[in-house]
């Protein structure tokens, strides 16, 4: 029976407890990774490519989180500093794209090549930037494959009790179906950071004052408007207009929302990117919830009283006539204050706020698409639009990842923040680069004093050039662990996790992080005592881009 557990080592890297036929299957290899993210696949695929054995064990069903999950319009900033594999996987996007088989709906000519401010086939380049949401996950799958890595979907971590550590190194985790993963090496590259917090890792929820780590932008940022994301018109909270006594109508919180500067533990609201289409051959109407409730739109029928007209705005085009359709205006699909228990929520409490997300966003679909209140010409025009049918086909045409802006993040070597974004201060040991916006969607909806709806903490600001992200933000304080790294929930403040939080960023740090843990196992040492100088060699032996040099 040894010979055989010895075997089947060998041949499959499971290990099985030979001694009692009901034991768990154990599973190893040199770099365990927990979660199914772009930033999963990609640290497993840099992982295999380095030769060496890697596991993605991932809680959803589908790889790719927001990139495969509606998100086809990609949030870039400047494309020149997208390197590496992340650059592959738009690399490969563009190649699908070039096969005529590929526009089903449309001709490629038909659908133009405009988009985030520059073409969306970049031929000279040879990457496409925006693509549907299928496309994107059969990418993440032929990675998957051409590299034989071993996937286990739809395992869960047993927070309470699953990770076992030793010495301050994660010597396994075990999932809530009882199977237990041993590496040498960790990677978490969720969305939610639970690997990081079980293992024992400082971490952070909400926003830091402005005074935390002298940053203008963090807190509570009453009285700022950027975007189009607030109520630019005085609209009464009350159901009944300008009475108090009436009850205030329903997602405005009657709370105060803070002082300016303040620190709280409130998160940007979440939503799902809609993939949506006015194909006909191709369009689910959109459905109608079993909870449906007008009133929880009423605000937004106000919104519309005062001859707003900006509801399609974002109605992004993708490929084949459908759209990455996001949030826009100050009553949309980001569904404001109602996100704040997820990031320390059981899955239980996670499953009922993704749910009533959902619940939320469809009655909002059926609203204005059907609703009398809402204008005729917006009306009618809504009521054209519905779900792709042939996108999400095993979830009812809706999204399987909702779009988890902020969770946790990590307090980690370094920590990452709006002076590092905005060029203030010389960013030591860089493993890549971000560029696009510190962009924040709103925290909370409150009353203001003079008795008014208004939006708080939707924040826009531009860096003045690409910035680096240092390696000790990706690696916990050595006190804490020493074989773990975090490319997605970064050691950043919340404004600086603004910019950093885009698709390709998550790319480009989950490949680092897998060179960086590549290395630690070949030299025998701990994240942390890693010589930079290796690592920086082999990064830009794979054209990861470090540092910006303006032209």
């Amino acid at each position: 029976m040894k010979e055989l557990c010895f075997l089947l080592v060998a041949l499959t890297g499971i290990f099985y407890s030979c001694g009692n036929a009901s034991s768990k299957a154990v599973y190893e290899a040199d770099v365990v990774i927990y979660g199914g993210t772009s930033a999963a696949v990609i640290a497993a695929v840099e992982v295999a490519q380095s030769g060496k054995s890697v596991i993605i064990v991932c809680p959803d069903k589908h790889l790719g989180g927001l990139t495969s999950g509606g998100l086809g319009y990609t949030d870039t900033g400047n494309k020149a500093v997208i390197g590496g594999l992340s650059r592959e996987f738009y690399h490969r996007v563009w190649l699908h794209y070039n096969d005529s088989s590929a526009w089903v709906w449309q001709k490629h000519s038909e659908y133009g090549n405009k988009g985030q401010g520059t073409v969306a086939m970049d031929g000279e380049n040879r990457t496409m930037w925006i693509f549907e949401p299928h496309v994107a996950e059969k990418v993440f799958e032929d990675f998957v494959k051409e590299n034989n890595i071993a996937v286990y979907r739809d395992e869960w971590l047993d927070r309470e009790n699953g990770v076992a550590k030793n010495d301050g190194k994660i010597v396994s985790f075990t999932t809530l179906s009882g199977k237990t993963f041993k590496g040498n090496m960790f990677i978490d590259a969720t969305y939610e950071g639970d690997l990081m917090a079980s293992a024992g890792v400082s971490y952070q929820v909400g926003r830091e004052s402005r005074d935390t780590y002298g940053e203008q932008w963090n807190g509570v940022q009453t009285g700022v408007l950027h975007h189009k994301h607030w109520f630019d018109k005085k609209i009464s909270p009350y159901k009944i207009p300008d009475d108090s006594s009436s009850g205030v109508l329903p997602r405005i919180s009657t709370e105060y929302p803070g002082d300016y500067g303040a620190a709280d533990n409130k998160i940007q609201a979440y939503c799902f990117r809609m993939c949506m289409t006015n194909h006909p051959e191709n369009r689910v109407p959109f459905p109608k919830p079993e909870n449906y409730d007008s009133t929880q739109y009423e605000l937004l029928a106000r919104v519309f009283d005062t001859g707003r007209k900006d509801w399609f705005e974002k109605f992004d085009n993708i490929p084949n006539k459908k759209t990455d359709t996001n949030n826009h205006g100050p009553f949309s699909s980001d569904n404001i204050g109602m996100n704040y228990d997820y990031p320390e929520g059981s899955y239980d409490r996670r499953r009922e706020i993704i749910k009533e997300h959902q619940d939320y966003q469809m009655g909002l679909l059926w609203f204005v698409a059907n609703d009398p209140r809402v204008p005729e010409d917006i009306r009618t025009k809504m009521a054209s639009w519905g779900l792709a049918k042939d996108e999400f086909v095993d979830n009812g045409n809706w999204p399987h990842q909702i779009y988890v802006r902020e969770a946790r993040r990590m307090i980690g070597e370094y920590v990452t923040t709006e002076n590092d974004v905005l060029l203030k201060r010389e960013v030591p040991q860089p493993v890549g680069m971000g560029s696009y916006a510190m962009d924040s969607h709103n925290v909370q909806r409150y009353i203001t004093p003079e008795g008014y709806v208004q939006n708080e903490g939707d924040i826009g600001v531009n860096p003045p050039a690409p910035y680096s992200i240092s390696y000790g933000s990706i690696v916990p304080k050595k006190e804490e662990c020493t074989n773990l790294l975090v490319p997605v929930c970064v050691s950043s403040s919340h404004i600086a996790f603004g910019s950093i939080r885009m698709e390709p960023v998550f790319m480009i740090l989950g490949q680092s992080a897998a060179v960086a843990a590549s290395i630690a196992i070949d030299k025998k040492t701990s994240v942390q005592e890693i010589s930079y100088d290796e690592l920086k060699t082999r990064l830009q032996e794979r054209k990861q881009i470090l540092t910006w040099t303006k032209n």
